[in-house]
């Protein structure tokens, strides 16, 4: 992926993040959230992947990106994440994109998308309950529950649950489970720890069955993408 960094931007809260590309294609694996960037001069939308999107950018090139909590996407640009599954949309074809000067971001590209996303939301005004029911289907799948066990948590029907999670995630709950399964995974596995342990862990039958998933989901073994990190 390149040098990447990450932190809490100082007038939201939100997660802020920072890639210097080490070559020009950069794979980005799925990881169960959209994102607000600052790609190549443009306000860029990543829709939710479902496998391994590559990025096209020159040796050393900067891209700047806003973490969005679970359901805000859809809030603030009006689109279900379905829409933009496995996209990368530049932000004016979803919206009037806010105010703003490239010099903003040439000063200070983190301030610069929070400001972006300041006025998104506040042009929006998201409803909290709908984005209370977001972050908790979140927690639901990173906590492995079933389909059924997220339904009967959440008082829905399972055919309910599914298109909402396609409304507010870009596929179903399944799908955005064995996504933050994977990357919990992948996590420790760059921490150093055993693929076995790290595949026990993550709840995998055994590690043969993280390396289809981790094959599946970015088309190379744990092992390989350890050694990139």
């Amino acid at each position: 992926m390149g040098s990447y960094t990450a932190r809490r931007g100082a007038r939201t809260g939100a997660a802020l993040w920072r890639v210097r590309s080490d070559g020009p294609e950069q794979p980005v694996a799925p990881d169960g959230a959209m994102d607000l960037m600052w790609f190549q001069g443009r306000l860029v939308v990543a829709g939710p992947d479902t496998r391994a999107m590559v990025a096209q950018t020159r040796p050393g090139a900067v891209t700047w990106g806003l973490r969005l909590a679970p359901g805000v996407a859809p809030a603030l640009l009006g689109v279900p994440a379905h829409e933009l599954t496995d996209r990368r949309v530049d932000l004016s074809d979803l919206v009037a994109p806010p105010g703003h000067d490239a010099r903003w971001f040439e000063d200070d590209a983190a301030d610069a998308l929070e400001r972006v996303f300041i006025a998104l939301w506040a042009r929006a005004d998201p409803e909290r309950s709908a984005l209370r029911t977001a972050a908790s289907l979140d927690r639901a799948a990173r906590e492995g529950l079933s389909v059924r066990e997220a339904a009967e948590r959440h008082g829905l029907p399972e055919r309910s649950l599914h298109r909402l999670s396609d409304r507010l995630f870009g596929y179903g709950l399944k799908t955005l489970t064995r996504i933050h399964r994977f990357q919990h995974a992948a996590h420790m596995a760059r921490a150093g720890l055993p693929l076995s342990e790290a595949a026990a862990r993550a709840g995998y039958a055994d590690q043969a069955h993280f390396n289809r998933e981790s094959k599946r989901l970015t088309g190379r073994t744990p092992a390989a993408l350890a050694r990139a990190a």
